[in-house]
């Protein structure tokens, strides 16, 4: 038993520092003024192998350097309007999107559908940017709609948040999702046969 927990705290670990890496990286990848998150895909596979408080944790630690801003700029304008609500914003979306993606794929992977861990896979990679962005959309339509307003300038504030500011970032992390969907398939499927 402690074995197992030392393993699991281990890989836990091991994506954490990959999500910090990823995190990194994306910053320096940007459609226009819009840094892209690459770090859902190691929240999902750490949901998926190690259930949904792992992927909670994971979330929270993109939260957290979300946060510090030493690895992102994009919420400087929401943090000089409202620090608490920008922290708490930043982890519960995090941590909400871990989970949730951890939930959906224990979901398929325990029902009696045949393929069910291949449908969970997919089902926990699309659930995640789902929702991370879509707290993201609420908190700027509630508590940041001064700002939301602010930045959007003339432009029409629902448009503008769901295009211009969140579209972009949340196509290409579903895509990078979805498309390695397979991927965290076999990764699951290598991790289970090591086991026995």
């Amino acid at each position: 038993m402690k074995k197992l927990n030392v393993q699991k705290l281990v890989g836990i670990a091991m994506l954490a520092a990959i999500v910090v890496v990823l995190q990194f990286i994306g910053n320096y990848i940007k459609f226009g003024d819009v840094s892209i998150s690459l770090v859902l895909l190691p929240i999902v596979v750490g949901a998926a192998i190690y259930g949904p408080s792992a992927g909670a944790i994971l979330g929270g630690v993109f939260g957290i350097i979300i946060i510090s801003g030493y690895l992102s700029g994009n919420v400087d304008f929401l943090w000089m309007a409202n620090p608490v609500a920008t922290a708490l914003v930043c982890l519960i979306k995090g941590c909400g999107a871990g989970f949730v993606s951890g939930c959906v794929y224990r979901f398929f992977a325990k029902s009696k559908i045949s393929s069910g861990k291949v449908i969970g896979a997919y089902a926990s990679a699309i659930t995640c940017p789902v929702v991370n962005t879509g707290i993201f959309l609420l908190a700027m339509f509630t508590i940041f709609k001064p700002q939301l307003v602010e930045i959007a300038g003339n432009t029409n504030t629902i448009y503008f948040a769901f295009v211009a500011l969140a579209g972009v970032n949340f196509l290409v992390e579903l895509a990078v999702n979805v498309v390695l969907a397979p991927v965290i398939v076999g990764v699951m499927n290598a991790i289970k046969k090591n086991k026995r």
